[in-house]
């Protein structure tokens, strides 16, 4: 446990400068997103609401301020492995609760605007953005922030 733990809280930090590029893509996308679920009710509660979970207002404020800080902490890079497996977490329970019910049909939530509306191929082309989220934090819970970030500065300063 000690071992993960150091894992977690001490990223590479020698790693390309190029990384930058994936965390303002990542950190952006869940920053914005993040916002959109208290300015759209749609997005946030209601959506929480549609797909059934449990005190809705409450997860889906919970889920929106997590995403504004971690997508901040992304674009920082600052604690960047902690926010990227949540984030990965994150990702893996939108995908199921989302898009199991688009391949069966049966979804809560409106269907695409234009076919496939279901199955198989409505859900590939409605997970691209959730998979592209989903690999860029993979990578950087493997790679860390790289040099210009907040954790090479933290560790620099250790």
């Amino acid at each position: 446990m000690k071992r993960t733990i150091q894992w977690f809280c001490n990223p590479p930090v020698t790693n390309q400068s190029s990384i930058l590029i994936l965390r303002l893509m990542a950190g952006g996308v869940f920053f914005w997103e993040g916002i959109l679920k208290f300015v759209y009710i749609n997005q946030g509660l209601g959506r929480f609401t549609k797909l059934g979970f449990p005190m809705p207002e409450l997860t889906a404020n919970f889920v929106a301020t997590t995403e504004i800080i971690g997508g901040l902490f992304l674009l920082f890079g600052l604690f960047t492995r902690i926010t990227a497996f949540y984030f990965i977490v994150e990702m893996i329970i939108a995908i199921l609760s989302t898009k199991i019910s688009l391949y069966l049909g049966n979804s809560p939530l409106p269907l695409p605007p234009a076919p496939p509306k279901i199955g198989i191929w409505a859900v590939l082309h409605e997970i691209r953005s959730d998979y592209a989220q989903s690999l860029t934090c993979l990578f950087l819970l493997i790679e860390g922030a790289g040099k210009k970030s907040l954790d090479a500065l933290l560790q620099k300063q250790k």
